[in-house]
Parts: C-alpha cells; structure tokens; sequence
C-alpha cells in the first residue's frame, strides 16, 4: 500500500465512529508532527485508555518510551526497509513515512487489537532481576502470580466460550421465574393433596402402607437392574470363555506336528518383533507426543496472533525452507569422496530401517484386522443365537423342524375359519342389534304419544333416572363399604407379593454368588491384558502418524523439487531465447550486406531516434512560429469580432424597422442602435 492510499484509507477510517475527526486529505496531509504524534496518541487511547494523555504535556522521551512499549505489546513490526534507530527517530519526531503505515495497521485491526491490549495487562509478564528472586518470598510471590496468570488464562477462555456458544441471560431468567412459578405451583399442590390425606380416618396406616410399598419397588427395581448386570457380565464371561476356548483350539491345532525348536523359534521371532515395537518404536512415539504437547503448550501459552502474525511466521518457514534447500544443494554440489562411499552405507541404513519400520505397520495392520475379524465373526455368532430359532438347524434338527411348521400351519388354518365363522355370526348379530333397537326407539314413541293423551308426558323418563339414582347410590355405599377391605386385602397381596419374590430371588442369588467370585478373579487378568492391548495399539497409532507424516513431507518435498524443476526449465528457455536474440543481433551487426545491418535492433533503434529527433525540431520551429503570430493573430480575432458585432447590430436595426413600419422615426432607429450594444466583453482565447 502506498502513502498516498494509507493516508486516504486512514482519512476515511478516523471520519468513522468512534474518532468522529472532520479530516480531508488536504488537512491531514498538513498536520504538524506533534499534531500527527497526537492523532495517533487518541488511536493507541481508542484501544487502550490509558494510553488517553496530551503530548503537549509530556516530556517528548517519555513519549516516545510509551508508545514503543505499547507497540511492542501490540506486536507491531516496522517495515523490513526501515533501520530500527530510523523508526524510533522517526516517531519521536513524528514523520508521515513512520506514523502513516503504524495508523493504517492500527486502524485494520482496532477490535483484535483492543483484545490483546487487555490481556496484555493480565499476561505480560513483570521482568524481576534475579538478585531480588534469590528471596524465597519474591519467589513464592512470584510463583502465585504464574498460577494466578494461569487461573486467568482458564477463565478467559470460559468466557470467550460461553460468549460463542449463543446463550442469552434474557432467556435464562425467563426459565428461573418459570421453574419458581412451577415449583409454587406444586407446593401447593402438595399441600392441598396433604391436607386431603390427613383428613382421611387411616391416613397414617395407608401412608405406611404406600412408603412400604414404594420402598419395595425400589429395591426391585434394584434387585433387577443388578440381575441385568450379573446376566451381562455372564454374557461377556462365556463370550471370553469361547474366544479363549477358540483360541486353544487354534494353538492345538498349529501344534500339531509341530516340534519343540520350532515353537520357541517362532515364540522368539514374536519375543524380538515385540520387543522392537516396545523398545524403539514406542520411544519415538512417546516422544513425538511429548514434543507435540510442548509445541501446543507453547502456543497456548502465547497471547492470540491475528493473520498479519501468522504471514509472518509462514514467510519465516519458507525462508527457512528455501536457506535449507540451498545448503543441501551446495553440500550435494561440494561432496568428497569419502562421504559419497558413507552415503552409500547411509542409504542402504536408511532403506532397512524404513523397511523394518514398513514390516512393523504390516504387522500393526495385520493384528488389527486379525481383531477386527475376530469381533465381527463374534457378533454374528450374538445374532444367531439370538436369532427367533437358536443356531443353525442341521440334519433330523431340521427334519423336526419342518414337522412342527407343518402341524402349527394345520392348526392356522383351522383357527383361521373359525375366525371367518365367527366373524359371519357377529356380522348377523349386529343387524340384529341394529333391528332391535330402532323397534325400541319405534315403541319408546308410542309410549311417549300415550302418555300425552292421558296427562302423564315425562312419567317414563322420570322413572328410569330415579331408577339410575337410586342404583348408583347402593352403589357408592357398597364402594364405600369395600374401600376398607380392599385396602387390607392389598395389604395382604403385597406382602405375599414380596415374599414370593424373595423366594423367587433367592436361587438367583446363590447363582450369581460363585460367578461374581469367578469375576473377581478374572478381572486382574483381564485389566492386564487391557493394558498390554492399550500400549500395543498406542504404538501402533504413532508409528502410522509416524509414517504418514513422513510420508507427507517426502510429498511437499517432490512437489517442491518439481516446482523448481519447471521453474529452472522456463527460466533456461528463456535464457536460451535471448542467446539467439542477442546472437542474430551480433551476426547481423558484423556482416558486410548493408540490408542485414538495416535490420538489427541497433539500426532500427538509431532510425527511430532520427526520426523522433526530426519530429522535435519541426515541433519547435512551428511553436516558434506560432508564438511570433500570436499578437497580429489576436488583434486580427479581435476586429473579425468587432465586425460580427457589428452585422449583427444592422440586422437587428433592420428585423426592428421592418416591425415597426413607416411611421417609426430615426429617433426610434438609433434608440434600437444604442439598446442593441454588446451586455458582456469575453475573453480573447487562441486556442490550437
């Protein structure tokens, strides 16, 4: 960005809120140093407003320590061209070419910058000399101020979560004042239904009753999710028992013609394949992590980069980059003999271990398919015993099968057409419903019609409701009289209820005693195999990162060698091209034939200057020319204007005699003479 654009893009920005400045280009450009030193004071105050102080009444090298303190902690960086003792000169005496570029990276990023400012306050540390932190106390303080600038990082990063997840205290505290609405709601509730349990006569007895009652399905409820753990733990128990059963018969049956010095041939193969996985593999990975860890320990630990901090930081890498590439190109270039015989070895070195490193994914990858396997061949013996009919049905199994499909499809079909019989009779018992009742209804109204020739309309209807009344009182008295032995009847259910189930739970439980004692005794074995399986495929996954990473710069490796490839290539093409330019020119410039000579760039260049310079003399002699003919030409002008003023008088003396007619006198004509005078002079102009 140029000076011109960075003052116009700062103009604009410091007319904005908040700065509110009635700036142009013309009066910012204009502004004295300590004016412009003053405009960027309020742009460092917008962001912090300590930085809020008159230079005016500052002392100019207490400026200047201010405000490169507070460019630091910004983390501004000067210009590449600029000499640091420059820069600082620069601002202290307030140059445009210094404070112009500093507004414009300011004014970009006022909301980032305003952030780290106020962390800044909080997580810059405080330089304390090491003389004083020899005191046990300074350094006790000191280490509780670490902790209390950790503390604060933490809850720094809550609140920039919370802030970004989206939740509204509005909202929040609509949802208190609900819940305590509801919760009075149903306090109320409560004491209404309490003060409706208290009034009853044997209110203690059945509250007794209940919490028993609620006591009690509790406990079976965790009577039964105990019996679904103990079931699931012997699932899984016999699922081992059948892998490890598999797993004997597998070793049975690879020990068949096997000898002894064979089996701890292959025993000490597997003993050094693990032992190279644990002993150099797992190192390498273990401490890739740990570097891992401390990179992004690193970058925790630093305060948040915008993007103008991150280009930095990749044009680093790519110098970095290229100024390695350079030292392998000159170490490659200026070998000695020696080394290239060492390379040798080194390469062969090089090519066993990837090889090794190679066996060890295949074997990695090996077991975890080997796994995998395992678990699906696992699950789909799950769904088949779980299946509607069990296992797999083979021979007289299937035969019996078959029979019994047969017999229950005979028995269908016999139900199946005692359902359409029964489904025939209810068909003609609903038309008979349907018959009976619109005679009911066809009697109801002649009854009703005789009753209101007699003087008696209603007695019918009045009947049967006193009828309905007089049955749903015995009714609710003998409800009332039951409600009582109901109750104790419950009572009594519910304790046998429960002891049956204690008597029902009882075998279950000395069942499940032996397996819980086989559990405790498996389960040390079985946390040390997990164990062994974690490690083992912990150093599988880093040996893969390992490899892809490795595998992931030989790439950007080849397409960085091929880029310079194609880019060395083009530039030799060109180089190539301007040879044959520059060696027809040469031969075309020492031959003898006037017409190749013509034709170099060196005559057709000199021709054009000739000509240029032919143009330029002629150019100047008709200027001069020009210039000499300027003054007659003007007064030549003046007088054809003269003229034109003039015609244009008699015509218009004429356009008026003609209106008029015969009785105007000459008075009238020179009247229109003299009102016809020019109103305005212009400007005399030559233009060519």
């Amino acid at each position: 960005m140029s000076l011109s654009e960075q003052m116009k893009f700062i103009v604009q920005e410091l007319n904005k809120e908040p700065f509110n400045k009635s700036y142009n280009l013309i009066s910012f450009d204009s502004l004295e140093p300590l004016q412009l030193l003053q405009v960027l004071n309020d742009v460092l105050a917008i962001i912090d407003s300590k930085q809020k102080v008159d230079i005016r009444e500052e002392a100019a090298d207490q400026t200047a320590v201010r405000l490169l303190q507070f460019l630091r902690v910004l983390k501004y960086k000067p210009p590449e061209n600029v000499n640091m003792s420059e820069f600082r000169a620069g601002l202290v005496q307030g140059e445009k070419p210094i404070v112009f570029p500093i507004l414009a990276w300011l004014l970009q990023r006022v909301p980032e910058l305003r952030k780290r400012a106020y962390l800044a306050k909080f997580l810059v540390k405080i330089d304390v000399p090491a003389e004083i932190m020899g005191d046990e106390e300074v350094s006790s303080i000191y280490i509780q101020y670490e902790e209390l600038m950790e503390q604060f990082k933490d809850l720094h990063k809550q609140s920039e979560h919370l802030k970004n997840s989206g939740f509204n205290t509005g909202e929040i505290r609509k949802d208190i004042t609900n819940m305590e609405e509801e919760k009075e709601q149903l306090l109320k509730r409560i004491e209404r239904l309490r003060r409706k349990v208290e009034s009853h006569p044997n209110s203690q007895k059945m509250m007794t009753v209940a919490k028993n009652l609620r006591v009690e399905r509790d406990r079976e409820k965790r009577l039964a999710a105990q019996k679904q753990e103990q079931l699931t733990t012997i699932s899984h128990l016999d699922q081992r028992i059948k892998r490890l059963e598999a797993q004997l018969r597998d070793s049975r049956q690879a020990s068949i013609g096997a000898t002894p010095e064979s089996m701890i041939q292959k025993l000490e193969e597997e003993t050094r394949t693990n032992s190279f996985l644990v002993k150099e593999q797992l190192p390498k990975d273990i401490s890739q992590r740990r570097k891992m860890i401390q990179n992004l320990q690193k970058v925790v630990s630093v305060p948040a980069m915008g993007h103008s901090d991150l280009d930095e930081l990749n044009n680093k890498i790519n110098e970095m980059n290229a100024e390695v590439n350079q030292l392998i190109e000159k170490r490659m270039r200026s070998g000695e003999p020696a080394d290239d015989k060492l390379s040798l070895f080194r390469q062969q070195a090089g090519i066993i271990a990837h090889k090794k490193e190679a066996a060890a994914q295949a074997l990695r990858a090996a077991r975890d398919e080997y796994s995998q396997v395992a678990q699906e061949v696992e699950h789909k013996r799950q769904v088949v015993s779980s299946a509607e009919g069990g296992e797999v049905l083979k021979g007289e199994d299937f035969k019996r099968y078959v029979n019994k499909l047969r017999s229950k499809s005979t028995v269908y079909k016999k139900k199946r057409a005692e359902l359409a019989e029964l489904r025939a009779e209810s068909g003609v018992l609903t038309r008979t419903d349907e018959i009976l009742k619109q005679r009911n209804e066809h009697i109801n109204r002649q009854l009703s019609v005789l009753e209101r020739k007699r003087g008696v309309a209603g007695y019918r209807e009045t009947q049967d409701e006193l009828e309905k009344v007089s049955s749903k009182k015995s009714e609710l008295d003998e409800m009332k009289g039951r409600t009582l032995d109901d109750m104790s009847e419950m009572v009594r259910r519910l304790h046998a209820e429960i002891a049956e189930r204690r008597n029902t739970l009882a075998p279950i439980l000395r069942e499940i005693r032996p397996l819980r004692e086989k559990v405790q005794e498996l389960t040390p074995e079985y946390e040390n195999k997990k164990q062994v399986y974690e490690r083992q495929q912990a150093g599988f996954d880093s040996n893969m990162s390992k490899l892809e990473q490795e595998v992931k710069g030989y790439k950007e490796e080849c397409k960085a060698e091929e880029s310079r490839y194609h880019y060395l290539n083009c530039m030799m093409k060109v180089l190539q091209v301007q040879q044959q330019r520059v060696a027809a020119e040469m031969k075309a410039y020492v031959s003898s034939d006037a017409q190749e000579k013509k034709k170099t760039f060196r005559e057709i260049y000199s021709k054009k200057i000739q000509e240029q310079e032919n143009m330029s003399r002629g150019l100047r002699e008709k200027q001069k020319m020009v210039r000499e003919n300027h003054e007659p030409n003007m007064k030549q002008m003046k007088m054809w204007r003269d003229l034109q003023r003039l015609m244009d008088c008699k015509k218009h003396c004429l356009e008026q005699i003609s209106s008029i007619g015969a009785t105007a006198g000459a008075g009238g004509i020179m009247g229109g003479y003299g009102d016809s005078a020019p109103m305005h002079l212009e400007e005399d102009r030559l233009v060519l």
